[in-house]
């Protein structure tokens, strides 16, 4: 015989998806959430919404929502790059393999102003599935709309390494050529 799951509400729903996130040690996906809590996505959608306006501080990710737990890196940086699509899997690996976090990405639209979508990766595994993502999706990068032009927010442990990872963005084409 086949168990019903109880249906959770408001505020009760909203408490047990915190809960969740701040015990978890990954990455949970809406789809699971809402499964789990027997309400639709677009609910668990909601619900970020409403607990990101209580000011908790939940990002969604190419891997789910995790819950930022603020780290404290010794440097951050915003960068502006422009590139061709093609080469973003290239930009992002080789920030990560020197030990640099790529926070997330930014655009400037014509119309919807400042775009801004997190990224969080720190390892070729998290750019690997990052890109798969955007592949499977056929979702297309944010700087396509903005003819690769883009921002970035980076944070090492420190000075050097930031300043390795800007320079060797500098010799492979990266960084705009007007903010280098």
């Amino acid at each position: 015989m086949v168990q019903e799951r109880k249906k959770l509400l408001g505020k009760t729903r909203r408490k047990w998806l915190l809960e969740k996130l701040q015990t978890a040690d990954a990455p949970l996906k809406g789809s699971e959430l809402a499964k789990e809590a027997n309400v639709s996505r677009q609910v668990i959608v909601g619900d970020v919404t409403l607990l990101k306006a209580e000011q908790h501080p939940i990002i969604a990710t190419s891997e789910g929502y995790i819950l930022q737990q603020q780290p404290v890196y010794a440097v951050e940086r915003i960068v502006a790059c422009q590139h061709a699509p093609e080469r973003t899997e290239e930009e992002l690996q080789l920030l990560v393999d020197l030990g640099v976090i790529v926070k997330d990405v930014r655009v400037e639209h014509p119309v919807y102003g400042q775009i801004t979508a997190s990224i969080m990766v720190s390892s070729r595994r998290e750019v690997k599935k990052f890109i798969e993502r955007i592949a499977n999706s056929r979702a297309g990068y944010l700087s396509e709309l903005t003819e690769g032009i883009h921002l970035h927010t980076l944070a090492a442990d420190d000075e050097t390494i930031m300043d390795e990872a800007i320079e060797l963005l500098r010799e492979r084409g990266f960084l705009v050529p007007e903010w280098d």
